[in-house]
Order: C-alpha cells, then structure tokens, then sequence
C-alpha cells in the first residue's frame, strides 16, 4: 500500500490543477447514451430528443457525445494544468546511413517512471528545416514492443517507424504500457479506468515530445499502427486533434462483427475491463462504436487498411464503417479524407498497402 499510495500522490499532486478537458464536460453532466451507433444523421438534446445534423455545430454537439460515451468506458482523459516535465533523456545513438536512431527515455505522467522509445530522425531535419512527425505504435507483441516498428526485431512488413523515416519523417516509436521495456501492472493504478486510456495519454505525452523538438514541424503529426497499433492510433486521434492524418492497419470492425459480436477480446486490463463487468461483453450495451470513432475524425485525414481475409477484424464490418462515416465528411466539406483500402491478405500490413499508406502521409502531411 506504501507503493500505492506514494504513486497516488505523486500522480495526482501533479495533476492537482486537474481540469475537465472540453470533451470529458457532456461526460459529468451525463452525456446522453445512444443505441443507435450505425446511425449519426441525429443528436440527443437536453430532453432526449432526436435532433437531425443538419450543420456542422449538430455534428459537433454529437461528437462531443461520442467522446463523452467513450470515456464512460475508458476513464476521462486527463488534463493537467501542468503536465509532469517529460525530461527526455537519450540513452543510445546509432546512425543507420539514411537516418539516425536515437533510443530514448521520457516521463508521460509518473516522474517515477519513464517511457522508452526509438526516435528517428532524417538528415534533413533541422531548427531550418522542419520536417512533419509520425507517432507509431506497434502491435501487440509482449516482448519487443517497439524494437518491431524501429525495424530492429520482429515482422519485416511492421517495420514503418523507420521506412518512414526514410521518406522524411521524423517518427517515434513507443512501448505500450507492459510491453517491451516498459513494466506496467494495470490493477496498481486505478487512477486509469483502462489500459487503453493510459495508452492514449502516453501518446498524447509523446506528442507533446515531438512537437518539442525545433526540428519538427508541430502542426504536421501523423499517427500510424498496425492491430494494438491500429486502435491505438485511433483511440488517440479520437481525443488528441493535433493528429492530422492516422492510419490504421488491421486496427478495428464494428462490435457486432468482432467474432460475431463476442466482446472478450477488448476487456482485458490492456483494454477496457468495463466491457465485461459492465457491459456484459455485449455489444448492444456498450455505449459507442467504431462508426462513431471515425465519424469524429471529421476533417482529418483517415485511412483504414483492411486486409479481406483478416480473421481478427471483419472486413465487412470495416466496410460499414467507412459507409456510415462517409456522410459524416461529407458533411465537414472534405469527403476525400475518408479513404480505405482492402488488400487480398490476411492480418498483416503488406508492401504495397504501406505505399499507400505512406503515399496517403505525403498527400496529407507534407507541404
């Protein structure tokens, strides 16, 4: 309990300032529950009522909505007034010809802990030149976490931190809480409701970091994964608007077509436990959707890489996703930045999707 207690009042006498962020205030006042996640042409008003989206500030009283209903689930983001100092430290430097490799350390919300992570960055990356960042997170692979990414162990067609290093970005590899290096026991901290919301405020730290350093240029950030990755990055953008262009590959189907709407998969501590002990793993009870997630990426740039025969998540279900988003930027003005695509393979993030995606990168992200 001395352990526990100490890192109590460390979190939270950093975060005595705690503020609700603008999205977590429907989320205190009760945010009004929708049953219908496969329909966004309305909002609930303060009497319950249906609303049609008929403007973009509907859209946004919807939105802010989805993300209060998402935090029911998850835990409310945090928002300090003063973040604990990152304080990165580098602890390796290797120059791999084309870019060089920094691995290094940082705080996220623990002055008791760091975060590590490879840090890429390409030669023409300076305080004169500043290059667009990318945030890059790894699937789920207990062992070596981020080394998969940084293209140093694990599956060559995972290896996106450096290849888009290679095509100019400076990019940032990060263990998941667990993973890797990075030794996390969940049921310590009930200061999180989820992994998956620790996971997101370590990424919005590691953005934070990025747009730190004078060779980035901190309003060009992008946010790629594949699986883990994929709804990682996702569930980041979500919340974190600073991500102008994600990617997600094998990352997400709606929930009634997640092995036929058996939830289990997503309610481990790494994930979202409240799923089973409150909402029963039933996907009619949980109170959002992959619809609504990327609906809220609206007018930001979205690719969704979703191989046919993934067995993890159903391709239809990606597709009826895109669909019923789609209106949604239509609406914002920019229907182009929906994009998906649906290569003939399995769970898996090939060559020629990567292109695309990276091509999807430069579209979007390069000036």
């Amino acid at each position: 309990m001395l352990r526990l207690s100490g890192w109590m009042m460390c979190l939270w006498g950093c975060l005595s300032g705690l503020q609700a962020a603008e999205q977590q205030s429907e989320t205190e006042q009760g945010a009004p529950v929708y049953r219908e996640h496969l329909d966004l042409s309305y909002y609930l008003d303060q009497n319950n009522e249906k609303q049609s989206v008929k403007t973009w500030d509907d859209w946004q009283t919807r939105r802010q909505h989805i993300l209060s209903n998402m935090q029911t689930v998850m835990g409310e983001v945090p928002q300090p007034k003063q973040p604990v100092p990152l304080e990165m430290k580098v602890l390796e430097e290797t120059d791999l010809g084309k870019v060089k490799r920094l691995k290094i350390s940082y705080h996220t919300d623990d002055l008791h802990q760091r975060v590590k992570a490879y840090l890429f960055i390409p030669p023409d990356a300076s305080a004169d030149h500043r290059v667009p960042a990318i945030l890059c997170l790894h699937q789920t692979n207990s062992q070596i976490g981020k080394e998969e990414p940084a293209g140093i162990r694990g599956l060559p067609n995972l290896k996106y931190a450096i290849e888009l290093a290679e095509r100019g970005y400076v990019t940032l590899a990060p263990d998941y809480p667990s993973f890797g290096e990075y030794p996390y026991d969940f049921k310590a901290h009930p200061e999180y409701r989820s992994g998956t919301l620790k996971a997101i405020y370590d990424n919005m730290r590691s953005i934070d970091l990025l747009q730190s350093l004078a060779y980035v240029s901190a309003d060009q950030i992008g946010c790629v994964g594949h699986s883990l990755g994929g709804h990682n990055t996702m569930f980041t953008a979500a919340f974190d608007t600073r991500i102008k262009a994600l990617v997600s590959s094998c990352g997400f189907t709606r929930f009634h077509k997640y092995y036929g709407g058996k939830l289990k998969g997503w309610t481990s501590d790494r994930y979202m436990p409240l799923i089973n002990s409150k909402y029963q793993n039933d996907p009619n009870q949980v109170p959002f959707d992959f619809t609504e997630i990327v609906a809220s990426f609206a007018p930001r740039a979205f690719l969704a890489c979703a191989p046919v025969s993934d067995s993890n998540f159903e391709v239809s279900g990606v597709k009826d996703v895109i669909r019923i988003a789609q209106p949604v930027y239509q609406l914002s003005g920019h229907p182009e930045n929906l994009q998906a695509t649906y290569p003939e393979a399995q769970h898996d993030f090939p060559p020629a999707t990567r292109e695309t995606a990276y091509q999807f990168f430069d579209r979007h992200l390069k000036k």
